[in-house]
C-alpha cells in the first residue's frame, strides 16, 4: 500500500523504516498513526501535568475541581468518582484532602438524607478558575505548530475515530 509521507521525518518514521527493513512483508502503516498519538499523549501529558503542578495542584486535584467547576452545581461523590474513573475509596481520600485545603465542602443532599453533595468553596472556585485558565493557555501553546484549520481537522478526525470505538 502506498502511504504519503511528509518531507519532515520524526521518531516514528525511524521506527517504521526499521520495521520495513526487518519485516518487508508486514505493512506497519498503523504504527504511523498510533505511534504518533501515543508520543503526542506522552509529551503533551508531561507538559500539561507540569503546568497543573505550577498552579499548586496535583493532576487528580485538578480533575476533581475542574469536574465540579464545569458541572456548575454540587455533585455526589459517586458522580465524581465515575466521571474521573477513580474508585470510591480513592475519591474519598482525594475529597478529604481538598476539604482540608478549604477548596470543597460536603453538604447534605436535599433529595436524599443518606447522601452528600460536594461543592466548590469560593476559595476552591478561585483556585480552579486560575488553574484552568493557565491550563487552556498551555494547551494553546502545545497546539501552536498546527494552523487553526489543521487543529480543526485533527479534532474532527480524532472525534470520528473515538465515536467508532467509545
Amino acid at each position: 500500500m502506498n502511504h504519503e509521507q511528509s518531507d519532515e521525518r520524526d521518531h516514528v518514521d525511524a521506527l517504521l523504516a526499521q520495521w520495513a527493513r526487518e519485516r518487508p512483508d508486514l505493512d506497519c502503516w498503523p504504527m504511523a498513526i498510533f505511534g504518533r498519538v501515543a508520543r503526542m499523549a506522552a509529551l503533551a501529558g508531561r507538559d500539561i501535568d507540569e503546568g497543573i503542578k505550577e498552579q499548586g495542584l496535583a493532576s487528580g486535584e485538578f480533575d476533581v475541581l475542574a469536574t465540579l467547576r464545569r458541572a456548575g452545581e454540587p455533585l455526589t461523590p459517586t458522580a465524581l468518582y465515575q466521571s474521573t474513573m477513580l474508585t470510591s475509596g480513592a475519591m474519598t481520600a482525594r475529597l478529604d484532602k481538598l476539604e482540608r485545603q478549604g477548596w470543597i465542602a460536603r453538604q447534605p443532599s436535599p433529595c436524599d438524607r443518606r447522601s452528600l453533595l460536594v461543592a466548590l468553596t469560593d476559595e476552591g472556585r478561585a483556585v480552579i478558575d486560575k488553574a484552568v485558565a493557565a491550563h487552556v493557555h498551555n494547551e494553546w501553546r502545545l497546539l501552536a505548530p498546527l494552523s487553526e484549520a489543521e487543529q480543526r481537522q485533527l479534532a474532527d478526525l480524532l472525534r470520528r475515530w473515538l465515536r467508532a470505538y467509545e
